[in-house]
């Protein structure tokens, strides 16, 4: 794959946030089913986990709140730009991109990487669509762009993220609360099969509306990824049954 093209094969990979920062070939995941690696959102700088970390279950899914806890890009480099470069899978970086200057210094800073395929931008809540436009326009360079948006944004920004460079759309965790046994409010991502009708039709009104997009939300069986990819995602993302450790055989239809 090189650093202008953006083509998967076969066309699933992890989301962001499953599977850690590299590709552990010793674990039960059967990666001959993937065609790319997505490594954990990064930071410029070292995040610690949140104070109270919490996995709720209901029965749609889950919330995970964690703080998206990383020793940050240069630590993270350091630790495991060595095994990117030797991977048998291409790697997609996914960067917190919340401050455009912090964002383009990743980006170049991997520039440099072999084995790296892409950067894939991930956004803080109600972040304001003229500073993901402009993360998007300094970003420009080497990597392709993939651009990560909640399903409410994917119609109403998706074209002006596409037309500002981006290579593609990929669908991120919506945000939600519930409460823990002991009453206490979380926020945080939810995942879980309850989100795929949304998902797919999601998946389906961008490609309607020629926007280039990689599935996923719920995600969690081959008919799943099979039902994305018919409606033109350009690959999907497993994240449900990865994110609580199912890691059952991914074949996808030629």
């Amino acid at each position: 794959m090189s650093k202008q093209d953006l083509i998967f094969s076969p066309p699933l990979m992890n989301a962001s946030g499953t599977l850690g920062f590299t590709p552990n070939y010793r674990s039960p995941v059967p990666w001959e089913e993937f065609g790319t690696f997505v490594t954990n959102p990064l930071s410029l700088r070292p995040r610690k986990p949140t104070t109270k970390p919490a996995l709720i279950e209901y029965p749609g899914g889950f919330l995970i709140h964690t703080g998206l806890p990383n020793p940050g890009l240069a630590a993270t480099i350091k630790k495991f730009g060595p095994r990117w470069q030797k991977s048998k899978l291409p790697i997609i970086a996914h960067l917190m991109a919340d401050r455009p200057e912090e964002t383009q210094q990743m980006v170049r800073a991997l520039e440099d990487i072999d084995n790296i395929a892409a950067v894939e931008l991930g956004f803080a809540p109600l972040l304001a669509n003229d500073i993901i436009l402009l993360t998007v326009e300094m970003s420009l360079g080497e990597l392709p762009l993939i651009v990560s948006l909640p399903a409410e944004q994917i119609l109403l920004l998706g074209a002006q993220v596409i037309n500002a460079g981006a290579t593609a759309l990929s669908l991120a965790s919506p945000r939600g609360m519930l409460n823990t046994e002991n009453g206490d409010q979380v926020t945080g991502r939810i995942n879980g099969p309850g989100l795929f009708p949304q998902a797919l039709l999601t998946v389906r009104d961008a490609v309607q509306s020629n926007l280039p997009i990689i599935g996923a939300g719920g995600v969690g069986t081959k008919v799943n990824a099979d039902a994305m990819l018919a409606v033109g995602a350009l690959a999907v993302q497993a994240d449900a049954n990865l994110w609580k450790g199912d890691v059952s055989v991914w074949a996808l239809t030629p």
